[in-house]
């Protein structure tokens, strides 16, 4: 505060006709103590009001207010003269509060006592009140999903060295964790990952957005309503709450897997009142003035560094490359700082108040490598913070009060590769109208994105987060087909129908329809059903394989897609909600490169590369995830071998199941019936 005094014209710490140095001091000194007993008796006051409103309000907030505080502490303080100007006071509060925040981290690093008690300061009301019990002996499970980071993303991270606490995990002179790759199911996004893997079945998710005759709607993995529909549907199939039923967590999800602890979870952002605890998470962040102010200014510094980045990557003419402007700078700014600082530490405090298992999404990669590639330099910049985030967890495990377990996964990875829009100077909508003989517009439009991250800043901000655009009635007998994306996989559906399609139907409506997309060099290939032969796969040059013959074997028009793409169209045909058309865009095996039917030059949703593979990074005191029996949600047992992997979110839920039960026995729930696992 002296050194602002010097500095600032309009901060004084003396009168005008001038103090000691001494007496200057001992202002300074009671200032900085007014302010701080200020800041630690009504802040958090002032951020519980404040959860009425819209939480990036409250950053924006957050210098107004240190201000304000700045203010009454000069005018309380009983040893001296002192005044400032209110834009002076927001300046002074907010570098006292970034030096405190600087100064506790550095003691940090050299005084565990300093750590631990830091630490505690960022626990919620109900840790405080479970400290004076002692925690279980058994360990705990801290789940970490890094959204959208490949198996082989985060494999060159480690060599590059850009993940340190992740290489010495893996390959230290004491290893302690083993990488794991699995495989996604035909929708590899977030939506169908992150409801296998917490509630155990993503039955009837044909993808990110689809839409359902029966109901007259668009269902979004992403809106929610429709994440709320999703996890009830979930609980309905299983017979079980989920994998956080038993004392868990749920941080920065789509769903809370049974959660009684939640925050930030998109299936609970649709309540109001009492009932949305989602929201809390805020207040057990923000209601340290030091972190608000620090991450105020990092939001700030992100959105600049993400400007810089995109003009320097316009006047390159990097290709590809997508449109960064308007709002983005912001989607992302909050999806790499805000939410991670939340998320993390809603976990650090979960830990510290003992909890059975927690899981937390962090969105920050995938939402930066959807617009910048899934391997620039700026995704491996937010790899490099992600990997601190897991340091920081590692060292509070240290001060927790059971020992932890930390498994690090991902949901699904990401393909790079231009979009179908830039490379044909169609959009998918615009090919399938013309394959129906509909006229077809001069100027495409741009089918935005679906990362999460928007819809999070959405929910923050209480705006409706219903995709308008998508929420048509069928108008007459002829409706015009409506076309739905999920990365590089399309959706048609024909709303006046009222059941699923059947080529033969197609055909007889738009003759041209079917050929003209599976000739389409943009096109891999199509899924529909047949009256006759039932599922069909359809691709270039006539080619027609039923789904029911197609193997690892016996690929036919899939064998580029890799192994498993056959059993994944397969099992998709069999959902009730599955598209009349199901489109998969060309894959380009050599590169790795798919075509994305939305606005991203990374992209997931469909089949071909690295989207479909994510990872498991598991402690080796857990059992390995494959060569081991795996106990399924119904009771069931089933073999999973070492040459078969992981395939599908459901295994990998059986999996993370068997860990909660091998650290904390019998009490994870399971449901009533074993056959409930195989319907």
């Amino acid at each position: 505060m002296l050194v602002l005094a010097g500095l600032l014209p309009d901060f004084r710490l003396q009168s005008e006709s001038g103090d000691s140095a001494t007496r200057i001091a001992v202002t300074a000194a009671a200032g900085a103590g007014v302010f701080g007993l200020l800041s630690a008796l009504v802040w958090p006051l002032l951020v519980r009001a404040l959860l009425l409103v819209p939480a990036l309000v409250l950053g924006l907030l957050v210098f107004f207010l240190n201000g304000s505080l700045l203010l009454i502490a000069l005018r309380l303080n009983p040893s001296g003269s002192s005044e400032a100007a209110p834009e002076t006071a927001v300046v002074v509060a907010a570098v006292m509060s970034a030096v405190a925040s600087a100064t506790g981290a550095a003691l940090a690093v050299r005084d565990d006592d300093a750590y631990r008690r830091r630490l505690y300061r960022l626990a919620d009301r109900r840790r405080r009140r479970a400290a004076g019990r002692p925690g279980p002996s058994t360990p705990g499970v801290v789940f970490l999903q890094l959204d959208g980071v490949g198996h082989d993303v985060l494999r060159d991270a480690i060599g590059k060295r850009l993940m340190p606490t992740a290489a010495r995990w893996l390959e230290g002179s004491r290893p302690s964790h083993r990488l794991t790759p699995w495989r996604t199911d035909w929708s590899s996004q977030t939506g169908a990952s992150q409801l296998g893997i917490l509630h155990g079945t993503n039955h009837d998710v044909p993808a990110f957005r689809w839409y359902e005759k029966d109901t007259q709607e668009v269902m979004v993995c992403n809106r929610p309503t429709g994440a709320a529909e999703l996890q009830r549907r979930a609980v309905a199939r299983t017979g079980d709450g989920g994998l956080l039923t038993a004392d868990g967590a749920s941080r920065g999800n789509l769903f809370g897997g049974g959660a009684d602890e939640l925050a930030l979870v998109l299936s609970v952002a649709a309540r109001r009142g009492r009932e949305n605890r989602s929201r809390a998470g805020y207040f057990a962040y923000f209601s340290d003035p030091a972190n608000a102010v620090r991450t105020a200014m990092s939001f700030v510094a992100e959105v600049f560094r993400e400007t810089g980045q995109s003009t320097r990557a316009r006047l390159q003419r990097r290709r590809p490359r997508v449109k960064r402007g308007g709002l983005y700078p912001l989607v992302r700014a909050f999806a790499t700082v805000v939410e991670r600082d939340v998320v993390v530490a809603a976990v650090i405090g979960d830990m510290l108040a003992g909890r059975n298992a927690v899981y937390a999404d962090l969105v920050a990669y995938d939402e930066v490598a959807h617009h910048s590639g899934p391997r620039s330099r700026d995704a491996e910049r937010i790899l490099e913070r992600l990997d601190r985030s897991l340091a920081l967890i590692e060292k509070v495990a240290e001060h927790a009060p059971r020992p932890y377990r930390v498994v690090v996964l991902s949901d699904h990875g990401q393909s790079p590769g231009e979009t179908f829009l830039t490379r044909y100077g169609l959009s998918l909508g615009n090919l399938v109208r013309a394959g129906c003989g509909l006229p077809v517009p001069r100027k495409a439009r741009r089918t935005h994105s679906g990362a999460e991250a928007r819809t999070a800043v959405r929910a923050a901000l209480r705006r409706p987060v219903e995709e308008r655009e998508e929420r048509r009635e069928p108008v007459g007998r002829r409706s015009e087909p409506l076309v739905l994306a999920s990365g590089n996989l399309g959706l048609v559906s024909f709303p006046d129908v009222p059941h699923r399609m059947s080529r033969e139907e197609i055909d007889r409506r738009h003759p041209a329809l079917l050929s003209t997309l599976a000739n389409h060099p943009g096109v891999g290939f199509l899924l529909v059903r047949s009256e006759e032969h039932g599922g069909l796969v359809l691709a270039a040059h006539g080619v027609e394989v039923l789904v029911d013959r197609l193997d690892d074997e016996h690929p036919g028009p899939l064998a580029d897609f890799g192994p498993g793409a056959a059993a994944a169209v397969r099992r998709t045909h069999t959902f009730p909600h599955t598209a009349d058309i199901m489109v998969n865009s060309w894959y380009d095996p050599v590169e790795g490169e798919v075509l994305a039917f939305e606005e991203q030059i990374g992209s997931h949703g469909g089949l071909g590369g690295a989207q479909g593979h994510p990872f498991l990074l598991s402690p080796l005191t857990l059992s390995p995830p494959v060569g081991a029996d795996t106990r399924g949600a119904g009771g069931d047992t089933q073999a999973v071998g070492p040459d078969d992997g992981l395939v599908g979110a459901e295994q990998v839920h059986d999996v993370l199941r068997r860990w909660l039960r091998e650290c904390d026995g019998s009490h994870v729930p399971l449901p009533s019936s074993p056959d409930e696992r195989a319907a």
